[in-house]
């Protein structure tokens, strides 16, 4: 394949700009025009022919404007003889509708894989899917990055003996699993039941969290009900110093505001796979940056490396 080539959506031009530096190449420039009938058309303004291209674009609100800005770049790069085509999402928005839990529903993360590699991509680069079987809804391969080991180092040199991590949910405890083993501490997890989009009930924490201090880890925070909702029954156990940790921190709404307003939530850490909301952004934030995994990523892609090693010491011996 010929030089890499990057473009980048609309939905976070910011974390493409930071992904490219770290390449070493420029973003290219593309251009978009909406015309009066609200249609959209997008136009790739750099050679792609022969070219490994990679169009970056997470799912975000608004998801479906950016999902079919998204498919007409694949479409334009694959029109344009490149080589290969990567659709790098650092955030897939629909990995939540990965089943049929209601009649008549669709199954939207299985259908939007579909459009992806009909637009035109060879591959997807993706980051923390909501759901692991997720993954075997694309057709194309798909490289799954991970950010537990750039999240872990946030607390690198603290003194963890008293903490343990905790999952909203025994969905996620697989990964919180993994964090706890990186961070050396015990792990636990609420008994969650979602009654709606933004709102939940958790009725019991599975696990020892007495008088301990607590690593809350989601992969994604959008209302933040559920984490409300898991610091009303942590109060219960009488924990000591909380802190959030989340891969995905959407903030929908006046979800900051609502966290910030916890006076025993004493740091939310995320990544930049999404960008923040606008307005004022509480001081107990922080954000650690991910674009050097996506950069190793592409840069091994580009040179048929193994992407998977990257991760091999995720989870270290027990």
């Amino acid at each position: 394949m010929g030089e890499i080539v990057v473009f980048s959506g609309s939905s976070h031009p910011g974390f493409a700009s930071e992904l490219c530096d770290i390449l070493g190449t420029p973003v290219s420039p593309s251009h978009r025009v909406r015309f009066s009938n609200d249609c959209l058309q997008v136009q790739l303004q750099a050679n792609c022919r022969q070219r490994d291209v990679y169009i970056v674009q997470p799912l975000v609100p608004p998801v479906q404007e950016h999902l079919v800005e998204l498919l007409m770049m694949l479409d334009a790069a694959r029109g344009a003889s490149a080589a290969q085509v990567t659709a790098v999402i650092p955030h897939y928005a629909y990995a939540r509708s990965d089943k049929k839990d209601a009649g008549r529903i669709s199954i939207a993360a299985r259908l939007v894989a579909d459009l992806i590699a009909t637009a035109g991509a060879n591959r997807v680069l993706t980051m923390a899917l909501h759901a692991p079987q997720v993954h075997g809804f694309f057709s194309i391969p798909v490289d799954h990055l991970t950010a537990l080991t750039v999240l872990s180092l946030h607390f690198q040199g603290r003194d963890l003996s008293n903490t343990v991590v905790v999952s909203p949910d025994l969905g996620n405890a697989k990964a919180a699993t993994q964090f706890a083993r990186l961070l050396g501490c015990p792990v636990a997890a609420g008994s969650k039941q979602r009654l709606a989009d933004d709102r939940v009930v958790i009725d019991a924490i599975v696990g020892d969290v007495e008088d301990r201090d607590v690593v809350i880890l989601d992969d994604e925070i959008a209302t933040g009900g559920s984490v409300v909702a898991l610091l009303e029954r942590l109060r219960e156990h009488r924990v000591r110093r909380i802190s959030l940790v989340c891969t995905h921190g959407l903030f929908t709404h006046d979800a900051l505001a609502r966290l910030s307003g916890q006076d025993d939530l004493t740091e939310i850490v995320t990544t930049d796979t999404v960008p923040l909301p606008p307005g004022p952004h509480p001081g107990e934030l922080t954000v650690r940056s991910v674009a050097p995994l996506f950069a190793d990523a592409i840069s091994r892609i580009h040179l048929g490396e193994s992407v998977s090693s990257m991760f091999a010491q995720v989870v270290p011996p027990a």
